[in-house]
C-alpha cells in the first residue's frame, strides 16, 4: 500500500484516534440508536415470498409489489405525497443531494450535517456554503449572495449533539427568500412526534419542506430509508438519482418488515417509556450537556482528548461500553462523549451511569 496511506494509519494510531471494529458483549447499551429497542425483537411471521432475493435493481428486475405497498405504506403513515426506500440513510442522503441541486443552484447547510448529506452535495455540481451551526444570522447574511435556486439542509436532531435545529425561524427565512428546505429525520423518525412521526410531522410543517430523510436502522431497529416528498420529486429521483439507478434493491421480506416497524401498535408505549429514562437521567444530571433536555442523544464535551480517553476507560471498566467520538467526525476541540437512551434502559441502568459520571 502506499506509504502516504500507511503514515495516515500511523497518525492516527499515535493520536490514539484509530478506529477499530469491537463487539460490545455484556455491555450496558448506552451508545446504539436503537432507541426504542425494536432491534432486540425477532419477529418470524412475515410470509416468506416465492422470491427472497432482489436479483437486481429497482428499474430492472428487483422491483416487486411488497416495495411497492411499503412506500405506499410508509408515505401514508408520514403524511407524504410519496415516498422511496433506499437501502441505506447513507445512500438516500447521497441520492437526494447529489441529484437536486443543479449546476448554478446553491446549498447552505448546517456545518454539522451528517457526512452522507456532505457528500452527496460534492457529488453535484451546485454551489455549496455551510453556516455555522443553528446559527440563523450567519444563514440569513450568506443566502443574500446566493445564486439560483436556493436550498437549506438541515437535520430535525442533530446526532453528534443531541440539539435541534431551529426549525420555525429556518422556514420564515427560507420563505423570505423564496428557499426550498430539505431536512433529516434519521434520529428523530421514532423518537419525536405522533406515534414516531417525526418532529416536521409533529409541528405540523410538512407543507413548509420540500424533502425529509426518514430511517429505519436507529428507532426502528432494522435498516434502510426513504425520501419523504411529491410524487414529482420521488419521479425525478428514480430517474436520476444515481445511487438509486444503479444500487441492487433490497431483499424483499425488507420491504414488508420496514412497513411492519413503523406500524407497530406499541411505539406510544415504547416512546413514552423512552422519554421517561431521558427525564429520569436530566433530573439527576449535575453536569452540562450540549444537548436538548429531551433528547435521546446526550453530549459531554471535555477539555482534552485525554480526558475523553479516560472517561471511556471507566465507563467501561464499570460495564458501560462507550466509544470517545473524535475529529473528524466532530470538529478539533469538540470530542466528547455521546451517550444514547433507550426505552428498555432500566432506572438503575441510568443510575450506574450517573454514578460515574
Amino acid at each position: 500500500m502506499d506509504q502516504k496511506l500507511i503514515s495516515k494509519l500511523d497518525k492516527r494510531k499515535q493520536n490514539h484516534t484509530l478506529r477499530f471494529l469491537s463487539i460490545p458483549e455484556g455491555s450496558i447499551d448506552f451508545f446504539s440508536n436503537d432507541y426504542l429497542g425494536l432491534a432486540q425483537i425477532k419477529d418470524h411471521s412475515i410470509e416468506q415470498s416465492k422470491r427472497f432475493g432482489a436479483t437486481g435493481s429497482r428499474l430492472l428486475s428487483g422491483n416487486s409489489n411488497e416495495a411497492l405497498q411499503a412506500e405506499k405504506s410508509i408515505a401514508s403513515f408520514f403524511d407524504s405525497e410519496s415516498s422511496l426506500v433506499f437501502n441505506s440513510g447513507y445512500n438516500a442522503n447521497l441520492a437526494l443531494m447529489s441529484s437536486i441541486p443543479q449546476r448554478g443552484d446553491t446549498v447552505f447547510f448546517d456545518e454539522f450535517v451528517h457526512a452522507s448529506i456532505r457528500d452527496g452535495i460534492r457529488l453535484s455540481y451546485a454551489n455549496s456554503i455551510s453556516f455555522r451551526h443553528n446559527d440563523l444570522n450567519d444563514l440569513e447574511k450568506k443566502i443574500e449572495k446566493s445564486e439560483g435556486t436556493i436550498y437549506i439542509v438541515i437535520e430535525s436532531l442533530y446526532s453528534m449533539d443531541g440539539d435541534m435545529a431551529p426549525i420555525k425561524g429556518i422556514i420564515d427565512l427560507a420563505e423570505k427568500k423564496g428557499a426550498f428546505i430539505i431536512v433529516d429525520e434519521a434520529h428523530a423518525a421514532g423518537v419525536f412526534g405522533w406515534e414516531g412521526r417525526g418532529v416536521i410531522h409533529g409541528r405540523e410543517l410538512i407543507e413548509k419542506v420540500f424533502a425529509r430523510v426518514v430511517t429505519f436502522g436507529k428507532a426502528y431497529g432494522f435498516h434502510g430509508a426513504a425520501i419523504l416528498g411529491s410524487n414529482e420529486l420521488i419521479k425525478y429521483l428514480v430517474n436520476f438519482a444515481r445511487p438509486f439507478i444503479y444500487t441492487t434493491a433490497l431483499p424483499i421480506t425488507d420491504y414488508c418488515e420496514i412497513e411492519k416497524k413503523i406500524l407497530r401498535t406499541d411505539i406510544r408505549e415504547r416512546q413514552k417509556k423512552l422519554h421517561e429514562n431521558i427525564a429520569y437521567f436530566r433530573s439527576k444530571l449535575k453536569l452540562n450537556t450540549t444537548s436538548e433536555i429531551n433528547s435521546p442523544i446526550q453530549v459531554f464535551q471535555h477539555k482534552s482528548k485525554d480526558e475523553v480517553l479516560k472517561k471511556a476507560a471507566d465507563l467501561s471498566e464499570i460495564g458501560i461500553y462507550s466509544k470517545p467520538i473524535f475529529a473528524p467526525t466532530v470538529p478539533e476541540g469538540k470530542e466528547c462523549i455521546r451517550l444514547c437512551f433507550h426505552s428498555f434502559n432500566t432506572f438503575s441502568e441510568i443510575d450506574i451511569l450517573l454514578n460515574s459520571l
